[in-house]
């Protein structure tokens, strides 16, 4: 077993340790304290400039493994009243328009963690049915009309290879089902980075700086334009939570970044921005200075004019 996994009841796998220390963020260290301080000015910071040009703003932490399924590991120290989502709503009780944009995902999924499968056993990330009641807390929050037949669309099987079970020796699969997600939204963007990944079968690969845009055109979308900046929980493959707000609203901008785009925001003037961030990545706080076209062509041009020569090469 890696020493930053940890192994509880009846094979279920936790992230415990490493760079960003999931265990060590629920509890009353010093870091801690004054990231979340950092955090709550930020927050607040984020709420008023989206108030001021008229956006509606959401901020999402998907809640860690560990505070949900902590009945899953019963030898691990785990104190659900630290954990820093809740943390910084709490400290948000005198900025209650603030508290309510920071939505409370935590409850929710512990109440239907007995009843369904809200998280992968051998992957940190949510599964379809945990991804559905955040799916749902987010359109309560922004008062829009959830679809209500997603759990009927199509589905297929596959073998999930976990981010933590991949990496034990021997690995761990888990066969999961994944479901079809995307009918009424068309992608019209996808960055240069996302269609050279994809087009070598390495979408799975993506990470910072990826962009892409859906468009629904169905009558029964919500009318709003979303900006979503989020991570892996948000991702945009046809059975994760990008699709899923796709196939409810208007337009949906997807960039892959924890850290705001404020020229992008100015530009493209959304009516709703939502900032999505895994809980055990509160470990560092962002600084909003991100600027996604100058991220990738640091990040990624070198790839992309390798691809390129490559291509005329042949």
């Amino acid at each position: 077993m890696k020493p930053y996994i940890h192994e509880g009841i009846d094979g279920w796998l936790f992230v415990t340790a490493g760079t960003n220390n999931p265990l060590m963020q629920f509890s009353h260290s010093k870091h801690m304290r004054l990231a979340l301080r950092v955090w709550k000015k930020l927050t607040l910071w984020r709420s008023r400039r989206c108030k001021g040009a008229g956006i509606q703003y959401l901020h999402v932490i998907v809640p860690e493994k560990i505070a949900v399924y902590d009945d899953k590991c019963p030898r691990l120290p785990i104190k659900i009243r630290l954990s820093p989502a809740l943390r910084l709503r709490r400290s948000l009780l005198w900025h209650p328009r603030t508290r309510r944009e920071c939505i409370r995902l935590i409850g929710p999924l512990r109440k239907k963690r007995d009843k369904q499968q809200l998280y992968y056993q051998t992957d940190s990330h949510w599964t379809f049915a945990g991804r559905l009641i955040a799916y749902r807390e987010i359109c309560r929050a922004l008062g829009a009309k959830p679809r209500e037949d997603f759990a009927e669309r199509p589905t297929f099987e596959d073998v999930l290879h976990g981010d933590m079970g991949s990496v034990l020796e021997p690995p761990r699969l888990e066969p999961s089902t994944f479901h079809a997600l995307q009918r009424d939204a068309v992608r019209t963007y996808a960055s240069p980075i996302v269609l050279a990944r994809e087009a070598a079968g390495q979408a799975h690969t993506l990470h910072v700086g990826s962009h892409v845009i859906f468009r629904n055109e169905t009558p029964e979308a919500d009318p709003r334009r979303v900006l979503l900046f989020g991570d892996s929980y948000s991702h945009f493959a046809t059975h994760m939570l990008t699709v899923m707000l796709a196939e409810t609203f208007r337009e949906v901008d997807f960039i892959w970044s924890t850290s705001i785009d404020w020229n992008y925001v100015d530009r493209t003037k959304p009516d709703i921005l939502i900032t999505e961030i895994a809980e055990r990545f509160m470990w560092r706080v962002p600084d909003d200075k991100f600027n996604v076209a100058i991220y990738a062509s640091e990040r990624y041009g070198q790839e992309l004019e390798d691809i390129e020569i490559s291509n005329v090469a042949l």
